[in-house]
């Protein structure tokens, strides 16, 4: 069966609801007997990190079903894709963004403006994790085995007087230097592209190298961004996108030791569906570390004008081949589905 067929199956299952119910969330079944497997984690924090942490408790929960993880954390997250791909682990999390690479239906979640509440997200995860879907998120040796909730990616900026696209131009603006998508939506509004990595991004921002970047709340306490908006700035309480994180394995390397890895993933997907709120929950809890005084707070007529912006740079970056179609139409989907009513919803580019 086609790709295409089968992202209209999952559509249809989408479309009729039954893969909106969180499912009964049951303890997958021990292996027969101890598997030791390699896990590259990437958090920009380190070991310190949240995501480390929540990656060490996840390690010891596995140990309940005879799965011993060698877990490695990572602050380079190009590095861990990389020693992924070499072989020296069999899983990786990293974000969606980078996961692209190893399989560009998944990696086409994090484009502009994709979702625009966690209720979508937690409707679109429950369809990826539907076993129609199954069959695309392999390609090759490679399968996206989890996708998780990063949450909101907010503009923040050093300075409350850029209060528009227009006022941004002119402007330096911190973007990702492995990411050419970026770059071209910053040049495309007048603005000067700051090239960073994962290491340099928060503090390019911190130390004035950049006026704004784009980042979710749960990286304002640990990046320390406070120092870059200063006393002038502030952040905008409007998405540019809804961030994933991806959890990737090495199908060879991983069916030799799980022969029954396709039965033991549907299990785990089913189960992890149950964490679903907790995710969401932690991020809504990181969103309160940002104070009060900080948002700036848009318009509505401002809103539509960006919602519509970011939907014309989806569109063209997917003409250009940057996204896949596919995932454009199931995105476009979950909006529709959760706000029937919005224009986008009796057009027919995505």
């Amino acid at each position: 069966m086609k790709r295409s067929l089968r992202l209209l199956l999952a559509l249809s299952i989408l479309a009729t609801g039954t893969s909106t119910a969180a499912p009964a969330a049951s303890t997958p079944k021990p292996l027969p007997k101890p598997v030791n497997i390699r896990f590259c984690l990437f958090d920009p924090v380190g070991t310190n990190g949240q995501i480390a942490s929540l990656g060490r408790d996840l390690a010891l929960e596995a140990r309940k079903w005879n799965l011993i993880v060698d877990l490695k954390v990572y602050q380079d997250e190009r590095v861990a894709a990389e020693d992924f791909k070499a072989g020296q682990c069999e899983g990786v999390a990293i974000t969606t963004l980078r996961a692209r690479q190893f399989n560009r239906i998944v990696g086409s979640i994090d484009s502009p403006g994709n979702l625009r509440s966690y209720e979508e997200m937690r409707t679109l995860i429950r369809a990826l994790a539907n076993p129609a879907f199954l069959p695309m998120s392999i390609t090759g040796r490679y399968q996206v085995v989890g996708v998780v909730p990063v949450g909101a990616i907010y503009v923040m900026t050093n300075d409350r007087a850029i209060d528009s696209i227009e006022k941004a131009a002119g402007k330096r603006v911190a973007v990702l230097d492995w990411d050419p998508s970026q770059a071209k939506m910053i040049s495309a509004i007048g603005a000067h592209p700051v090239m960073a990595d994962m290491t340099s991004y928060g503090p390019k921002f911190n130390n004035g190298q950049a006026d704004i970047i784009a980042a979710p709340a749960m990286a304002y306490l640990p990046l320390e961004l406070s120092r870059g908006i200063g006393k002038k700035g502030g952040v905008f309480r409007f998405p540019l996108l809804f961030a994933t994180g991806s959890i990737v394995i090495r199908r060879d390397l991983l069916l030799p030791k799980i022969p029954d890895l396709d039965d033991r993933l549907l299990q785990l997907r089913e189960y992890g569906l149950g964490f679903i709120d907790s995710f969401i929950a932690t991020i809504r809890v990181s969103e309160k570390d940002i104070p009060e005084k900080l948002w700036i707070d848009l318009s509505e007529g401002d809103k539509v004008k960006y919602w519509r912006m970011l939907r014309e740079a989806r569109i063209g970056l997917t003409k250009e081949g940057i996204y896949e179609p596919s995932m454009m139409n199931l995105l476009k989907k979950v909006r529709c589905r959760h706000e029937p009513g919005n224009e986008e919803c009796s057009m027919f580019e995505e």
